[in-house]
């Protein structure tokens, strides 16, 4: 790489970082070597690492939450959007979910982030199931525990093959779908 690096494609390498080495490995010097570039291009997007965290959250909420909803909403069709929702996000390994978690759980604005994802994903979910037609409190209920399922998949370390993957997914939309 040059000297010529974007804020964005620091905050992209920070996403790998964070994903394979946690959160302890984003520092500007060994993601500046590991870029082939001076650490002076790190601190020419950036004041300092405080200022790197807060973008990189902000860009992990864009990837994580906005451009799937964006995507979800691009490909309405015949399947209900939660269904969608459900087949794309339980298909992924979520690495730098799990990652982003573990720094939640150690810093305070990694924590507020995630708790605002957390908010943003949960009504999200529930104004799909409401979409669909089940009443507020059965949708909010079910975002919920849909929610905790996708957290669970998300720190479990346990890959299930993929008829036995396609099982669950199947029993989740179901769940999400059937009249109260």
């Amino acid at each position: 790489m040059n000297e010529q690096l974007s804020a964005k494609d620091w905050l992209d390498q920070g996403l790998k970082v964070l994903a394979s080495h946690g959160f302890t490995a984003l520092k500007a010097e060994p993601m500046a070597k590991a870029m082939g570039v001076s650490r002076g291009s790190f601190y020419w997007h950036f004041a300092d690492v405080s200022a790197f965290h807060a973008a990189l959250l902000k860009h992990w909420r864009e990837i994580a939450a906005e451009q799937i909803i964006t995507g979800i909403e691009a490909s309405a069709g015949d399947e209900p959007a939660i269904a969608v929702l459900l087949r794309r996000t339980f298909s992924i390994r979520l690495t730098l979910e799990r990652a982003v978690r573990s720094w939640a759980a150690a810093d305070p604005i990694a924590r507020h982030a995630v708790q605002a994802i957390d908010r943003r994903r949960l009504n999200y979910v529930e104004s799909l199931l409401a979409a669909n037609g089940l009443p507020q409190p059965v949708a909010q209920a079910r975002s919920q525990v849909l929610y905790w399922a996708f957290l669970g998949n998300a720190l479990s370390d346990r890959h299930l093959p993929s008829a036995q993957q396609q099982a669950v997914i199947a029993e989740l939309i179901r769940i999400a779908l059937h009249p109260p």
